[in-house]
């Protein structure tokens, strides 16, 4: 039996459950708010395993995830612990926003500090109270408003350790980003700590997505099983994952209307036509071309757009057939009305 768990003061007993609401600052109107933590710790020793979501406000899809997982049976008998914090940014979820009310953004104000803006401190309730308990981490985003993302597992294969580049692969995502840390993320800090860590994407703010939720909870049951948190599961995955050999992002040329030509996931060759570009009269048209070979695993979803925006994300691979196809299983495996996985859930609309 494992010994009891300490967090911010409050114990969890081996073979418990609890709930913790972490204090936060007041809010003007002198109303309290805390931070929910919810905690599994399981009477046998074994990793601890943390999911945190909605660290940018307005991405909902982590949410809907959780919640789902809290329900599953595997987690009534676990090795080790599970500690689950649905939304991390409390104050821009109240306001629909990624931001704080600060404006700051808590994905680059990691580690934190005590007395410096409201994302500091909150950065450094997380890594004081809450990351030190840790072993593995996986953070769930999704696209940006108005941005959408292929379901996608990121993490820093080429200078991590073997167990993350084997804990990516297990998630099961179609596609697998070797992507290096940013300065003042959460998997930065997780990073620097030696704690394995991955960025699961997929979707966009402010939305649910059916296909990304049930990716999302299949993934990290995935990696519990990889991790003996729960019993080995038999994988039932119809697509094995690719891991993408980089990534070119496609910016507009001009401000304008886009009428974009390529959905999200589609696989897509050097130079070929992804979208137009022209004024609200179709004047001064310009052509949009892919300038690799790959896969789009984000794409703008707003028609307008300024010089220099963003529009379309593109994996490369060194088989870029192989690659399409991989995302094509997945597609059918995760879709509520062809699929396969083991959801029990209606799927929602988003």
């Amino acid at each position: 039996m494992q010994p009891s768990l300490f967090i911010a003061g409050n114990e969890i007993p081996p073979g418990s459950q609890k709930t913790l609401e972490l204090p936060l600052p007041f809010l003007y109107t002198h109303q309290p708010t805390t931070l929910p933590v919810h905690v599994i710790h399981g009477r046998r020793a074994g990793p601890c395993l943390l999911i945190t979501s909605a660290i940018h406000g307005d991405e909902l899809n982590g949410i809907e995830i959780i919640r789902r997982l809290m329900g599953h049976k595997s987690l009534s008998s676990i090795k080790g612990t599970l500690i689950l914090i649905p939304v991390v940014n409390v104050f821009g979820f109240m306001n629909q926003s990624r931001y704080l009310p600060d404006r700051r953004d808590l994905n680059r104000s990691f580690p934190g500090s005590p007395t410096g803006s409201m994302a500091a401190r909150l950065a450094d309730l997380i890594m004081t109270d809450i990351l030190p308990q840790c072993t593995h981490v996986i953070d769930l985003h999704t696209g940006a408003i108005g941005r959408e993302n292929l379901p996608q597992i990121r993490a820093t294969l080429e200078t991590g350790s073997e167990e993350l580049k084997e804990m990516a692969m297990a998630f099961s995502a179609p596609v697998v980003l070797d992507a290096s840390v940013r300065p003042g993320t959460f998997r930065q800090s997780a990073h620097a700590l030696g704690i394995s860590s991955l960025v699961y994407e997929a979707g966009e703010a402010l939305r649910f997505n059916e296909v990304s939720i049930r990716a999302g909870v299949t993934g990290i049951l995935n990696v519990m099983s990889y991790l003996n948190i729960t019993r080995k599961r038999t994988l039932k995955r119809a697509h094995s994952p690719i891991i993408a050999k980089g990534s070119s992002w496609v910016r507009a040329s001009q401000s304008g209307v886009i009428r974009s030509l390529i959905p999200l996931g589609a696989r897509v060759r050097a130079n070929e036509t992804l979208a137009f570009i022209s004024d609200t009269f179709g004047g001064n048209e310009e052509e949009l071309t892919s300038p690799v070979s790959g896969i789009v695993i984000g794409r703008t979803k707003m028609p307008l757009v300024h010089e220099g925006e963003a529009i379309f994300h593109i994996a490369k691979f060194s088989q870029t057939l192989e690659a399409a196809e991989a995302v094509e299983s997945f597609q059918d495996e995760f879709d509520p009305l062809t699929g396969t996985s083991d959801s029990d859930e209606p799927p929602v609309v988003g």
